[in-house]
């Protein structure tokens, strides 16, 4: 029986971006194998652009405030950024 790990890389592509998180073919994909989720792709705008108090500026408070807390490295052995620096960088974090 195969655990529900990460996904295998031939599994996954085109779901998950280069740049850091789940791409919108990926999201809808989680969706439809995930009824009644809400998952949303990240908030991308600019924070300046982004109206104070709005429900995308909340969003990306509240994920940049618990992802900046994981424990783990920004970049791995090679100097290459890890997962969570890229999802960082992408919400401008």
């Amino acid at each position: 029986m195969a655990s529900k790990g990460a996904p295998s890389r031939k599994k996954s592509k085109g779901y998950y971006s280069k740049k850091g998180g789940m791409t919108k073919k990926g999201v809808a994909k989680y969706r439809k194998d995930n009824p009644g989720s809400k998952l949303k792709t990240a908030v991308t705008t600019k924070p300046s652009k982004l109206k104070k108090g709005s429900k995308a500026a909340k969003r990306r408070k509240s994920f940049c405030a618990r992802m900046s807390g994981v424990k783990g490295p920004m970049k791995d052995s090679k100097g290459r950024p890890t997962r969570k620096a890229l999802a960082l960088r992408k919400w401008n974090c």
